[in-house]
């Protein structure tokens, strides 16, 4: 177990609270950038917990904005000296583009490549500069799209952390040295991802999403074989498809219809395509 530095854990905590106070759920990080609480289930070859035991050790699931059970997680890791913002979760929905300049890559060029190829600029957010010279970028998402974790699956040196994913936070201090907000972007409330580099970071389908006959049949059983976990952002991305190729109204019903053999609400459903139908520019 590491040494406690009680002045890095007092700073961790201050920030931590200042993030909570924004409505950014915390956890308490160890100098290495992991959760700092150790599973209570190391031992245990169980089923996997995700809190639902009432103790603390189960990493991003951890995470609070309520300042009382963020001063406990802290309390119970003395050692912690940063902090994790967990991301995918309400109010923000937060989702984390992480640039890295290691191994000789340039993943702020890569971005904006990837913003002329598929016409999208980011807007102005809050930048988190981290110590070996890489940027985290802030953006909100919808909050009926779930946004996976990837590494270097846009480009080289291009991470996302979405749901079941963190970001470490301004101030935190790790091994490398300390996270700070880049001068000017700390006011800022985390912008909207633009809808081309959203539609960039959710999953590609496993079933071809035109049918033979070219009326969509493709994207309603895409949708109808979501598991549970995967139905708002596969339903997401089948509509998209849809109104891209000119088959949003038509398919409306029918992958309403599919969204709802899945287990979701029709309500869910069509808020869920109307979404959709206003990130690719259409009318819902």
């Amino acid at each position: 177990m590491a040494t406690p530095d009680r002045r890095a854990t007092t700073l961790a905590l201050a920030h931590a609270l200042s993030a909570a106070e924004r409505g950014l759920a915390v956890l308490p990080l160890s100098r290495t950038k992991l959760p700092a609480l150790r599973s209570p289930h190391h031992d245990d070859p169980g089923p996997a917990c995700h809190g639902a035991c009432g103790r603390f050790g189960h990493g991003v699931y951890d995470a609070s904005a309520d300042p009382a059970r963020v001063r406990e997680m802290f309390a119970a890791a003395p050692w912690a000296t940063g902090y994790g913002i967990a991301c995918g979760l309400p109010p923000f929905h937060l989702i984390g583009v992480d640039l890295d300049t290691k191994s000789g890559t340039d993943a702020p060029a890569a971005l904006r490549e990837l913003g002329l190829r598929h016409l999208f600029t980011v807007p102005e957010t809050v930048v988190v500069l981290t110590p070996s010279g890489g940027r985290h970028l802030w953006l909100t998402g919808p909050p009926d799209v779930v946004v996976p974790n990837s590494a270097s699956r846009l480009a080289p040196g291009i991470d996302i952390r979405g749901a079941g994913g963190y970001l470490v936070g301004p101030g935190s201090r790790t091994d490398h040295g300390v996270y700070g907000t880049l001068p000017g972007t700390a006011h800022l409330p985390p912008a909207a991802c633009p809808p081309a580099l959203l539609r960039l970071l959710l999953p590609p389908p496993r079933v071809p999403h035109r049918a033979p006959g070219g009326h969509g049949h493709g994207l309603v059983h895409f949708v109808l074989t979501a598991h549970e976990g995967q139905r708002n952002t596969r339903l997401f991305w089948a509509a998209c498809r849809a109104y891209e190729n000119g088959l949003g109204p038509a398919l409306a019903a029918p992958l309403t219809e599919a969204a709802r053999h899945t287990g979701l609400t029709e309500q869910e459903a069509r808020a869920t395509i109307a979404s959709a139908a206003r990130m690719t520019g259409h009318r819902p």
